[in-house]
């Protein structure tokens, strides 16, 4: 059995520079996938909606702007208080904002759990490679 850290956060999906509206944003971190974290977003009237990505990722997207591709964080502000990530789809994109110490405290619980730079995958990779690429591994 593994644990794993879970949380959940209250963001803002911005519809506009006026206009935002809250949602529940539920974290987790399992570390039988030791290099993802998965965001489901709650949003009126749909079903939850997944996303996965480097927990490395939301962890440099703090303190500077990080992503390339379909997912982008940014700090906001001077004070490293708000952080701001946006979600690309082929349906379109998604801009949200969050409190930067609740995801904070969530990536401090993953740490606790598997330091970053110490994830595993799946057994040790040289062993594996080695069975993959013995005479006899056919």
């Amino acid at each position: 059995m593994h644990s794993t850290v879970q949380g959940h956060v209250v963001m803002h999906l911005v519809v506009s520079n006026e206009l935002s509206f809250r949602i529940l944003v539920d974290l987790e971190y399992d570390p039988a996938d030791p290099y993802a974290i998965r965001l489901t977003f709650h949003l009126p009237g749909d079903a939850p909606v997944t996303w996965v990505f480097a927990r490395e990722l939301l962890l440099d997207g703090i303190s500077q702007p990080t992503g390339e591709g379909d997912v982008h964080i940014h700090p906001l502000g001077e004070e490293l208080a708000e952080v701001g990530i946006m979600l690309r789809s082929p349906e379109g994109d998604a801009v949200l904002r969050s409190s930067a110490p609740p995801l904070i405290a969530f990536l401090t619980r993953t740490d606790r759990l598997v330091p970053v730079g110490e994830e595993r995958t799946g057994g040790d990779l040289d062993e594996q490679l080695a069975l993959i690429l013995s005479p006899g591994a056919r």
